[in-house]
C-alpha cells in the first residue's frame, strides 16, 4: 500500500450495534476494521488528516430511521445512507441499507458492513469521493484494504 513504516499508536476502534432489525457479527466487523485501520494510517493524504490525529474512531451500526435523521441534520438530506462519516472520528453506519446494497453487491451484510467502517477510515484518512475518478481510486484502495484485512483474519 505504501512505504510509510506504520505509526507507533493506532487509533483504537470501538464499534457498538444500536439497533436490532439486522443481525450483525460485531466481533467480525470490528476485527477487519482493527486489521485495516494501519494500511488505513499508512493511506493518510496528509499528517493534518483526522485519522492521523484520532486516539480512537467510534463506529454505531443504527436503524435506517436514526441515520436518516442524522443524514437531514448534518447534511441536508434526509435519506437513510450506508455510511456517515465525522471527521472528529464518528463513523454512523445505515444498517438495513447495508443489508440492501450487500444483497445488490451479492456479499454478506457483515463483509459490507467492514467494507463501509475501511470506506469511513478512508475518509478520515483525506479521500473523497465527489468526484468520479477520486471515487474510483478510492474505491480501489477500500476494496485493497478490505481484502488485506480479510486475508490476515483467516491467517491470524
Amino acid at each position: 500500500m505504501s512505504s510509510n513504516p506504520p505509526p507507533e499508536h493506532l487509533p483504537e476502534l470501538l464499534l457498538v450495534n444500536r439497533q436490532r432489525t439486522v443481525s450483525y457479527d460485531v466481533k467480525f466487523i470490528r476485527r477487519i476494521g482493527e486489521l485495516a485501520m494501519p494500511h488505513c494510517v499508512a493511506a493518510c493524504k496528509s499528517d493534518e488528516a483526522a485519522l492521523a490525529q484520532l486516539r480512537s474512531v467510534e463506529v454505531s451500526i443504527v436503524s435506517d430511521k436514526t441515520i436518516a435523521r442524522v443524514h437531514g441534520e448534518f447534511f441536508d438530506d434526509p435519506t437513510p445512507t450506508d455510511v456517515i462519516t465525522f471527521l472528529h472520528g464518528e463513523l454512523v453506519l445505515g444498517a438495513e441499507t447495508i443489508r440492501a446494497n450487500a444483497k445488490s453487491y451479492r456479499q454478506s451484510p457483515n463483509d459490507e458492513a467492514a467494507l463501509c467502517v475501511v470506506h469511513g477510515l478512508l475518509h478520515l484518512a483525506g479521500w473523497n469521493d465527489l468526484r468520479k475518478r477520486e471515487a474510483e481510486s478510492m474505491a480501489k484502495r477500500q476494496e485493497k484494504i478490505f481484502q488485506l484485512a480479510k486475508t490476515a483474519l483467516k491467517s491470524a
